[in-house]
């Protein structure tokens, strides 16, 4: 079973990471650290994770979204592409040729292949770290870890809380 945001309930939700948009300025650090933190480099086109600014002030940070069905496992011919247990994505270095189907199946964007490589690329979550550096680095604290339903919650209780302050 599914709730609305496609992910499966179960007893541990899956966390991606969600970022505010009220808080997002569009400063790039998370592109900056995520580039040093995987690749040793500022080079902003090595994150896993991007900034889209869609308007002068309306910017969002996204990653892997963690998808149920990602559609990037199913699009790869070389079966390099595969989902792990907490829906992270794994790219099997060795059987990934750069063809570049998983990129353009991914809905959300957030594969890309590597600059110099020319292999897969996605966001692991730092798991090698225990967080998203991105994260824990975010100087706005825009964009956290969590479940699509906590961050809901969040939301919710903040508008509550800017309503009643507005009616007081």
């Amino acid at each position: 079973m599914t709730d609305l945001s496609g992910l499966p309930r179960t007893g541990r939700m899956r966390k991606v990471i969600i970022c505010d948009l009220q808080k997002c300025n569009g400063c790039q650090v998370c592109e900056v650290v995520c580039a040093y933190t995987k690749e040793k480099s500022q080079n902003l086109k090595l994150s896993r994770i991007r900034v889209l600014r869609i308007e002068p002030f309306l910017n969002i940070a996204f990653a892997c979204r963690k998808c149920e069905k990602p559609t990037c496992v199913k699009a790869c011919p070389r079966d390099a592409v595969t989902q792990l247990g907490d829906g992270s994505i794994s790219i099997d270095k060795d059987k990934c040729n750069g063809c570049g189907w998983c990129v353009e199946s991914c809905e959300f964007g957030a594969m890309k292949l590597h600059l110099d490589s020319k292999i897969a690329v996605v966001c692991d979550f730092c798991k090698d770290l225990g967080e998203p550096q991105c994260v824990k680095y975010c100087p706005k604290k825009a964009i956290s870890y969590t479940t699509v339903e906590q961050a809901a919650r969040k939301s919710s209780k903040e508008a509550a809380e800017y309503l009643l302050a507005e009616v007081a």
